[in-house]
């Protein structure tokens, strides 16, 4: 008997019925090696085994967002009982090396994208992924998989929004067990309580391979010839406990749970095979045994292998510093005018659309006559139909899809209108783009730049329009920051952003943008490299963005007083150039850090720390070094309030003085 073998209607349900029982049997194994202290943490998909059957109406170019329960299904496409053995016992050839939790699965061989835990998190990468399928011409689709509790988060709506509106190849597959943990879902399902449309829903069998297997090849081939995506709703049964980490008996009755084995998908598939002769009872013995042979030589194989060293724990936080060519030269009418922030990032990104037909520019009112609310967009919908579009009013759409085109292989170059408006978006940064290297030791990654719009000091911003937050942003590893003072600047920091292999967060300050300044020639800004804006003795004063205007004025009014001010220029919060600040305090001896975030947790206090915490930097300093920050206050709408409420000029010649002594 062949694994091939018994093809009915495209689907091998031999083979498939191997890889259920593979998958039952790799779930009883883990349980056995949890019971005698071998393991840590398991997350079962028994009773999600039928799901196994979508792998076959896929081709190996179509791209799979698995989520935890779905043992059987990477299975199916492809992934061995050793590679998850390894990931049970966290080994440094498993995938990810230990980092993600178990269950978690990845394989960039088969297009299986790596699960992060945040329940639905996936759903907008998703939709990214079929995006740029689309855009790209190709055939191929992206499947989705979610259990159903997940379905209320906000990311499964905007998801299911941005597929429909853009007629994407996606499908979305809710694996319906009853249950989010201890709770039922009945009442909270958003299908069963009609908050949504059932025009593009099938009710699956999700206990009944052949029924799952007919419903995805019909919803698959829908999404091939453009008829757009498709919510395959799977009913089944969670027939173990949501984690090791619970147990359902405390919320589940007997009756239940007795019940629930009686709809045992693998064991109900085995007795149809055997019914309809297909397999007789000794086939069905013979297979269970054959698979729980293979589980259990995997798993007796990776308990042997070693784990990853700590040592190399912060490899692929990030990818390689990149070396960028030079942006085109600005054209003589923007020399004899000079030239804007805003113009030289517009510059920028025309020159990036130009050069790779798979950048993309997509964000809210990006496209033509707008051009974006501050013009950073002006005229590139007009000259790149194909490349830039508006985004709908939601930031997890714009910042998740990033991640599915740029693990697509696109260049992403999105935009949030404001970084006050990033909130709804942060656990797709956070959760998704900042970890996808790392948690796939770079097997996946997330090339990308968001722009976005910061900082105060224009009257009447309001606390929702006058932020900064760059010591939040600077806390999450696997992010790059940049922030630029001048022309030359907001282009070659973009223009570095933009060729990197890394996510790279670009906060554009609004108060600078439009003063104009002459540029000679637009050069790439060396990614983790300050800028001396102006040399000096006595004093360093470290700023970026809005800040270096007001440092390099207290540098001059300072110079009345017979203090020599040196202004240094950050420019990259991550990777920060500590060695650079560090030559600058060397010749100085005292340092000032300006910063338009808030006191409490800004970046400053990393500065400081940073340049204080070794001995050799320590013994730099003449005076100990000062922070000039906002106050610990969100930025006020009235003016007068919000000048008072920002670091000023006096302020850091008060803090000059006070290194002075």
């Amino acid at each position: 008997m062949g694994s091939e073998a018994a093809l009915i209607d495209g689907l091998p349900e031999l083979r498939l019925l191997e890889t259920m029982e593979a998958s039952r049997q790799g779930d009883r194994r883990e349980g056995i090696l949890l019971r005698q202290g071998r393991g840590w943490f398991q997350v079962a998909g028994l009773g999600h085994e039928g799901m196994a059957a979508l792998a076959f109406a896929l081709t190996p170019a179509d791209v799979l967002y698995p989520y935890y329960r779905d043992r059987a299904l990477c299975l199916a496409r492809g992934m061995s009982n050793l590679e998850i053995a390894r990931s049970f016992y966290a080994t440094a050839s498993s995938s990810g090396a230990g980092r993600p939790m178990h269950g978690h699965y990845c394989s960039r061989e088969r297009n299986i994208v790596s699960v992060a835990t945040p329940t639905a998190s996936q759903c907008v990468p998703a939709v990214g992924s079929a995006w740029v399928q689309k855009l790209g011409g190709s055939t191929d689709v992206t499947l989705c998989c979610v259990g159903e509790a997940a379905i209320r988060q906000g990311e499964y709506f905007e998801a299911w929004a941005f597929a429909l509106q853009e007629m994407l190849p996606c499908i979305f597959v809710v694996q319906d067990n009853g249950y989010g943990i201890s709770t039922p879902t009945a009442r909270h399902n958003p299908y069963r309580i009609g908050a949504l449309s059932m025009d593009r829903v099938v009710q699956v069998d999700g206990r009944d391979p052949r029924a799952v297997y007919r419903a995805g090849s019909d919803a698959v081939r829908r999404a091939r010839a453009g008829g757009g995506p498709t919510v395959l709703w799977c009913e089944m049964d969670r027939l173990a406990s949501h984690t090791s980490s619970d147990d359902h008996r405390v919320y589940r009755s007997p009756e239940e749970l007795a019940a629930i084995v009686q709809r045992d998908p693998v064991a109900s598939f085995a007795a149809t095979l055997v019914h309809e002769g297909v397999l007789t009872e000794a086939d069905v013995d013979r297979i269970r045994e054959d698979m729980a042979d293979e589980v259990e030589a995997a798993y007796v194989a990776a308990e042997l292998e070693p784990r990853a060293p700590v040592a190399e724990l912060t490899r692929h936080v990030y990818g390689p510093i990149p070396t960028a060519s030079a942006p085109p030269l600005p054209s003589p009418a923007d020399e004899a005018a000079g030239v804007t922030m805003v113009g030289a990032a517009n510059a920028a990104l025309r020159a990036a659309l130009a050069e790779n037909p798979r950048a993309l520019v997509f964000g809210e009112d990006v496209g033509d006559p707008k051009g974006g609310v501050f013009g950073v967009t002006k005229g590139l919908s007009t000259e790149f139909p194909a490349q830039v579009f508006n985004a709908p009013l939601s930031e997890a759409t714009i910042i998740g899809a990033a991640v599915g085109a740029a693990a697509a292989g696109w260049r992403p170059i999105f935009e949030i209108q404001f970084i006050d408006f990033i909130g709804t978006g942060l656990n797709q940064l956070i959760n998704q783009v900042a970890t996808l290297r790392w948690r796939t030791c770079g097997e996946w990654t997330c090339p990308m730049t968001l722009i976005a719009p910061c900082g105060a000091y224009l009257p009447a911003g309001g606390p929702w329009h006058s932020q900064t937050n760059e010591g939040f942003w600077a806390h999450l590893p696997g992010l790059r920051i940049c922030c630029p003072s001048t022309p030359e600047d907001a282009a070659g920091l973009l223009w570095t952003a933009i060729h990197s292999d890394d996510p790279v967060l670009y906060l554009l300050p609004k108060h600078i943008f439009r003063k104009r300044c002459e540029v000679r020639r637009w050069e790439p800004s060396p990614m983790g490299r300050v800028a001396c804006r102006r040399s000096g003795d006595d004093v360093t004063v470290v700023a970026w963005g809005n800040c270096v205007e007001l440092a390099l004025e207290a540098a001059e009014r300072a110079h009345g007083e017979g203090v020599s001010v040196e202004v240094v220029d950050l420019r990259w919060i991550s990777p920060c150039d500590y060695e650079g600040l560090a030559a600058s305090v060397g010749k100085t001896g005292r340092l000032v850090v300006l910063q338009e975030d808030s006191r409490t947790g800004g970046f400053g206090d990393t500065l400081v720390a940073e340049m204080t915490s070794r001995a050799e930097r320590w013994d730099l300093f003449a005076a100990p070094p000062q922070i000039v920050a906002r106050l610990d206050a969100p930025v006020p709408f009235c003016p007068e309030l919000e000048y008072g409420c920002l670091p000023d000029v006096d302020d850091v010649l008060h803090a000059i003085r006070a290194t002075m002594g």
